[in-house]
C-alpha cells in the first residue's frame, strides 16, 4: 500500500519510466585516467551502448509509441553526437548526468560546480535548452548537488531513495521533486561485470537478471504507484536482454493500465496537481545532518 497515492492521467494505475544512463566509455576514463586510452576491452564495452544498444532501444520505442528519459554525461554527448541527435529526433528527454561521470562526493565543491556547469553548457549547445532533470553518477548526490540543481532551475532530481513515489525535497534555497530510483530496478547489480572500475557482479541470464525490475513493477502496479527501470544501453541494450524487455513491454502495454512517460512529464504532472491543490505531496527537508554523526 502507498499512502497518499498520486492520481495518474487517463485512469492509469501506475506511472512508469525507463531511464537509461548512457554512460558509454566515460566510466573507464574517469576510473583509470592514466591509461584508459589504451584499454580497448572496456572502451569497446562502453561504446556498445550509444552505437549498438541505443539504436535498438529507440527502434522499440518508436514501434510501441513510447517517449522516455535518457541521462548522459556531457563528455558522452560530445563524443557521441549521433546518439544525442537520435534521442532528440524521436522526442525523448535527455537529463544531466555529470560531465564525465565524476562522483560528486569525492571532489570539492568548486570541482563539482565546474563539472556541473561544463556539462550544462554542453546540454544547452547540443539540445537547445537546459535539462529539466538530473541523476548523480552512482546516485551520489550531496547537499551541494541539490543546491546546484535548485540554483539552475531544475524541476527534478533522480538520485535519492526516501520513498516509493515522487516526493518534494526542500532546502533553504528552494525545492525540487525527487523521482526516486532504487537498486532493485537497476540493471547494474545484475549485469555489471566490469573489473576495471571495481565491479565483478555474477552475470545473470537475461530473464533472471531482469526479473528483479519486473517484480518491482508488479508491486508498484498493485499499489497504484510509480515504477522506474534504471538501465544502461551497454548492459540491458544487448541483444538477448533487450528481447526480454521488448516482450515484457508488449505485455504490459496490452494488459495493464499504465502511463509510460519521460520523467520530466511525470514531474510536470505532479507539479500541476500540487499547484492546483488537488494533491498534497510529502516533503523531505534538507540537510538531514550538518556534521559527522559520531
Amino acid at each position: 500500500m502507498i499512502r497518499n497515492p498520486i492520481p495518474w492521467p487517463n485512469g492509469a494505475r501506475c506511472a512508469c519510466a525507463i531511464s537509461f544512463d548512457v554512460d558509454a566509455d566515460s566510466l573507464i576514463h574517469i576510473a583509470r585516467p592514466n591509461d584508459s586510452f589504451d584499454r580497448l576491452y572496456p572502451i569497446t564495452m562502453g561504446r556498445y551502448g550509444p552505437t549498438i544498444g541505443l539504436p535498438r532501444i529507440l527502434q522499440t520505442y518508436r514501434r510501441l509509441g513510447l517517449k522516455q528519459s535518457f541521462f548522459m554525461p556531457g563528455w558522452t554527448m560530445q563524443h557521441y553526437p549521433d546518439a544525442v541527435e537520435a534521442i532528440l529526433k524521436d522526442g525523448h528527454e535527455i537529463g544531466h548526468h555529470g560531465y564525465i561521470h565524476e562522483d560528486p562526493t569525492t571532489i570539492s565543491g568548486a570541482e563539482q560546480r565546474e563539472a556541473f556547469q561544463r556539462a550544462l553548457e554542453i546540454h544547452v549547445a547540443m539540445t537547445g535548452r537546459k535539462p529539466r532533470g538530473y541523476r548523480a553518477p552512482v546516485y551520489n548526490a550531496n547537499n551541494a548537488t541539490i543546491d546546484l540543481l535548485i540554483e539552475h532551475g531544475f524541476a527534478y532530481d533522480s538520485s535519492l531513495m526516501a520513498d516509493d513515489i515522487p516526493y518534494l525535497m526542500r532546502t533553504a534555497r528552494g525545492s525540487l521533486y525527487e523521482m526516486p530510483p532504487h537498486w532493485g530496478s537497476d540493471d547494474w547489480p545484475q549485469f555489471a561485470h566490469y573489473g576495471e572500475i571495481g565491479y565483478m557482479m555474477p552475470v545473470k541470464s537475461p530473464s533472471e537478471g531482469l526479473a528483479a525490475s519486473f517484480e518491482e513493477f508488479e508491486a508498484a502496479y498493485e499499489a497504484g504507484g510509480f515504477w522506474m527501470g534504471i538501465w544502461h544501453p551497454f548492459l540491458t541494450g544487448r541483444l538477448a536482454r533487450w528481447r526480454v524487455v521488448e516482450r515484457w513491454l508488449e505485455h504490459v502495454l496490452a494488459e495493464r493500465k499504465v502511463w509510460f512517460a519521460p520523467l520530466e512529464a511525470i514531474a510536470a504532472h505532479i507539479d500541476g496537481l500540487v499547484a492546483s491543490g488537488t494533491y498534497q505531496i510529502r516533503v523531505e527537508t534538507l540537510p538531514y545532518f550538518t556534521q559527522p554523526v559520531s
